[in-house]
């Protein structure tokens, strides 16, 4: 809980910000692309830092990052009620933020499901990262009442005193790991300085990690997913008033998909321990792609987008999980934390492509079209890697060595 808790922290902001672009675009004359760089600020900073602190989480764990990460976050969003309409400053707050978001992204609720589960591993990541889904279900509501009910600037406040205390205060009770239980273990035994790594267990190297196939398939499909979808959460207010729906229904469909997001992760991490990940994952994916279709149908009907809202929030939600579960499967955890640090700066570098390239293209062209068709044929492209993918390595033999499974 006090990891899907605070992963859902970190996500608040990416859920939020398709409400803020209009109220924060009229106030300062912004275009949709400035609005929308704050996202991709943050996705940059975590693309270039994500491997240097997947190398501290190897070292000290999960919860000495979590939870300063968390309180600096929460002080940065609050910060953003105090903006003026400098570019500059804008600039500055998102750098900072990013600099938050390199202690609390994906790799640090990740690594402590990762280091703590093994037969239950996919559905424990599933439980955790369903924190994500969790803000994408209640963020767009809450913020939209927030921004009519006390204008957006202390709807920010709210938003990042508010939730960011919550998760503050469960992480400090309850966030524990398998790296803590090695080091008790370690201290028990009076071994406290030991010089050899907390997850000393079998897995690849990092020299390994770089030339094996199957992790630059699943490397390569990360980033291509997340471009598409990111862009769509970012800017799905906007799209779905462009085909027609009022804002504040808008705001209800994309929390609605947040919703069914959660059983999408539930369901897909019971999947992931029974099923080959490659299956689960591309089937998953390739449902995905019926959502651009759906958005795309001229004059669509209620049902349609409704339903191509559900299917995004029930398939798209997983890619997370997906990379989580699939980068242990294939390297083990023996550098877990540094090689789905790399992982993560992909993440990033997609998360932050997403906005601002849908920005542009709207800038361009004034409509969201293009970026849906081309947001269809990248997922299409990024399930058929996953299909792609060999059988898992078995991690069993104590120098590391891995079998075919």
């Amino acid at each position: 809980m006090a990891a899907a808790i605070g992963f859902s922290f970190t996500s608040v902001i990416t859920a939020a910000t398709g409400l803020f672009i209009e109220p924060i675009s009229r106030e300062f004359g912004w275009s949709r692309a400035l609005v929308s760089s704050g996202v991709s600020i943050t996705a940059i900073l975590t693309f270039l830092g994500s491997p240097l602190f997947g190398t501290f989480i190897d070292k000290w764990g999960t919860r000495r990052m979590a939870i300063p990460g968390l309180a600096l976050m929460a002080l940065v969003i609050a910060s953003l009620s105090l903006l003026t309409g400098s570019t500059w400053q804008w600039f500055a707050v998102w750098t900072v933020y990013g600099l938050a978001a390199l202690a609390t992204k994906s790799t640090v609720w990740t690594a402590a499901v990762n280091s703590t589960f093994t037969a239950g591993r996919g559905l424990g990541l599933g439980l955790v990262l369903s924190g994500s889904a969790l803000a994408q279900a209640v963020t767009p509501p809450l913020a939209d009442f927030l921004i009519k009910s006390f204008g957006w600037r202390n709807a920010f406040v709210w938003l990042g005193l508010g939730w960011g205390t919550i998760a503050i205060l469960l992480c400090l009770a309850w966030l524990r790991d398998g790296y803590d239980i090695i080091r008790r273990a370690r201290e028990a035994a009076g071994a406290n300085g030991s010089a050899a790594p907390l997850m000393d267990v079998p897995g690849l190297t990092v020299a390994q990690a770089w030339r094996d196939p199957d992790l630059w398939r699943i490397a390569i499909s990360t980033f291509i997913i997340m471009t598409a979808t990111i862009a769509l959460v970012v800017h799905q207010i906007p799209i779905l008033v462009e085909v027609g729906v009022d804002r504040t229904t808008a705001a209800a469909y994309a929390g609605l998909a947040g919703l069914v997001g959660i059983v999408g992760k539930l369901v897909t991490g019971a999947l992931l321990d029974r099923y080959s990940a490659r299956w689960v994952g591309g089937l998953t994916i390739l449902a995905t792609s019926t959502t651009y279709v759906l958005l795309l149908w001229p004059g669509a009907p209620t049902l349609a987008i409704v339903a191509a809202m559900m299917i995004n929030g029930y398939a798209g939600g997983t890619k997370l999980q997906l990379v989580g579960y699939l980068t242990a499967a294939y390297t083990g955890m023996r550098k877990f934390g540094t090689i789905f640090g790399a992982m993560a700066s992909l993440i990033a570098a997609g998360s932050g492509l997403g906005p601002v390239l849908g920005g542009w293209i709207h800038d361009r062209w004034g409509t969201y079209e293009p970026l849906l068709w081309g947001a269809f044929g990248l997922t299409l492209v990024s399930s058929l890697l996953l299909f792609g993918l060999r059988a898992y390595p078995v991690w069993s033999k104590p120098e590391g060595a891995a079998a075919p499974a």
